[in-house]
């Protein structure tokens, strides 16, 4: 069954979408995206996602391309089209098609507005929630602002090819100060030697991501205790567990990090559990 997409005001084959060379997003990384799950024919967090793609735009300055209630029914009506009921919604906009300049283009100049999904197996999840994964530490080179989620992810891309070329399926970035900071793609936990649930503050180190906010709900029902604190590599290392969460993979065990056995090599109960109530507490749209 061929792929369809949404780019300005047109439903085409994913094939044939396109946008203009001058378009900033490709010129610039001019552009912020977002990435809704969709599991069992419900868009997950939906909200809380569009809810942070209007802090993006605003953090940037790119008026919205058009009001929520049209943008939600492009999304249903790209997952419709692509026949999606487990995999993900993508969502994209520009600061539009202009001549190459640094500056932004004057106000007429339209966002871009481009909206994909596709279907993903969940078996390829469950196989990785069950064996968990290996990850590697690397520097955090990125811009101060990681807490907007743009498309310049050019370190992120450098980070996971790392990590992919030393047998591991994340990277791990750590600042200036020895602590860690958030994954290549997905923000990072561990479970102290106390037994407490820690993940480092949202500030402008790390993106605040959306399954993380819903996870901190999860965790508040389950009676799980909660730190927003730093933590350094050394922490991480010696915990109890290590996990990373993420839109398409909710909660995923970290059981090798720079070739370092976590714990018992065996992916922990405070992730199952946590990926297991999930879906109970996140907020579900029917497409």
């Amino acid at each position: 069954m061929p792929r369809f997409a949404y780019v300005n005001g047109r439903y085409v084959r994913h094939a044939d979408a396109a946008v203009h060379i001058d378009d900033r997003g490709l010129v610039f990384a001019d552009a912020i995206y977002e990435v809704c799950q969709v599991q069992q024919g419900l868009i997950i967090d939906m909200t809380r996602h569009l809810d942070r793609l209007d802090r993006s735009l605003g953090e940037i300055r790119i008026r919205p391309p058009m009001p929520r209630a049209a943008l939600t029914g492009i999304m249903r009506e790209v997952l419709r089209r692509n026949r999606v009921v487990n995999g993900m919604v993508y969502l994209q906009v520009t600061r539009g098609r202009a001549k190459r300049d640094h500056v932004f283009p004057s106000p007429e100049v339209r966002a871009t507005l481009i909206v994909t999904a596709k279907a993903l197996n969940p078996a390829v999840n469950a196989a990785k929630y069950a064996a968990g994964i290996k990850a590697v530490t690397v520097a955090d080179n990125r811009w101060g602002r990681v807490d907007i989620k743009t498309v310049g992810l050019l370190p992120n891309v450098l980070a996971r090819q790392q990590a992919k070329e030393a047998g591991a399926q994340e990277a791990i970035f750590v600042d200036a100060d020895g602590n860690v900071t958030e994954g290549g793609a997905t923000n990072l936990w561990i479970v102290d030697r106390d037994g407490k649930l820690v993940t480092r503050p949202a500030d402008h180190a790390i993106l605040r991501g959306i399954t993380r906010t819903t996870l901190l709900d999860v965790a508040e029902k389950l009676g799980i205790v909660v730190e927003e604190r730093r933590f350094s590599v050394a922490d991480m290392l010696e915990a109890r567990e290590v996990f990373i969460t993420g839109a398409t993979t909710i909660c995923l065990p970290v059981v090798s990090i720079d070739g370092q056995t976590i714990a018992n090599g065996h992916p922990g109960m405070t992730a199952q559990k946590i990926r297991e109530a999930f879906f109970a507490v996140a907020e579900k749209t029917a497409i």
